[in-house]
């Protein structure tokens, strides 16, 4: 094996808030155990935000407290400001992910805040956070590009990206929040992060596949020395605040592409797809996960061959 990735599951997160469908609380935790089978080692399990917000999520606290007992995985909670902190310090949880926009007009509609203001919360949140020993990831969205504004200026993201990780932040997920990111503009924007003295390991992929480009996108990340990428098993999400983005780059896509290239996940390919139909099925429609549905119709072919 040529070294290592880390796949950070978001599927019960940026998955399920994003479907239509409500995912009852058992089958949320049936489709929990399905990830940890496979091998994830990093799930983020839900948002403590404003149940009316985003209703898909507000069973947060049910979902924290039936968490199973698994040695050498971190579960995750996203959450908006002090408010969603807390709930997660009271659920006992200890990783935590923060979100902030690049772009004023994304930051607008997401949150109604500026980007100074949600800042500002952020860095009091994220220093109580490391306070209490709890470990922080940041999001920082639309660094690739902004479904209000275009183009966002990669010196915008390196100075908000340099601000979240003085304020204790751990890892920062440079996230396409519309897709519409390209290799060599990945390239140009860890470039960019590394010359400002952010180191590789603090970064973090955050990957949506609206043009078909995400496993593209990874791989020039991964070019670079990023060693974090966010996947959504099958594909499922998108984002409410971006009109016409697809869903995170699909788990078992970016699997099966780092295991190709002789780089270990530490995840069952094979498990990680099970879970992928079993979503499907779940969901109620086809999902935009590219190999789950390659190995299914193998098996089928397969099977007939064989009757």
């Amino acid at each position: 094996m040529s070294g290592s990735v880390r796949i950070y599951e978001v599927s019960m997160r940026d998955g399920f808030q994003n479907e239509p469908v409500v995912i009852p609380t058992e089958q949320k935790l049936e489709h929990l155990q399905g990830l940890l089978r496979a091998g994830f080692r990093d799930i983020e399990v839900t948002a403590f935000v404003r149940p009316s917000w985003v209703p898909p999520l507000a069973d947060a606290a049910q979902v924290v407290a039936a968490l199973p007992d698994a040695p050498g995985v971190r579960f995750w909670a996203l959450v908006p400001n002090a408010v969603g902190l807390n709930r997660a310090l009271d659920s006992g949880l200890r990783h935590v992910a923060t979100f902030l926009s690049a772009s004023e007009a994304h930051n607008k509609k997401n949150v109604n805040r500026t980007v100074t203001e949600s800042l500002s919360e952020l860095q009091q949140v994220i220093a109580k956070a490391r306070a209490e020993g709890v470990q922080v990831r940041a999001y920082l969205s639309t660094v690739f590009g902004c479904p209000f504004e275009g183009d966002v200026p990669i010196e915008r993201s390196v100075v908000i990206a340099r601000a979240l990780l003085d304020a204790g932040a751990q890892e920062i997920a440079l996230s396409d929040t519309i897709g519409s990111g390209n290799p060599v503009q990945v390239k140009h924007v860890v470039e960019a992060m590394l010359a400002a003295g952010i180191g590789v390991e603090q970064l973090a992929m955050h990957l949506h596949d609206t043009r078909g480009t995400a496993l593209a996108n990874a791989y020039s990340a991964w070019q670079e020395g990023v060693r974090t990428f966010d996947g959504c098993i099958a594909g499922i999400g998108g984002c409410p605040y971006a009109p016409g983005a697809a869903g995170n780059a699909a788990s078992e896509d970016l699997v099966n592409m780092f295991e190709l290239m002789g780089v270990d996940t530490g995840v069952n390919l094979g498990a990680a797809c099970e879970v992928a139909e079993t979503v499907t099925e779940v969901i109620g429609k086809p999902l935009p996960g590219r190999y789950h549905k390659y190995l299914l119709a193998a098996r089928r072919r397969s099977a007939n061959r064989s009757a």
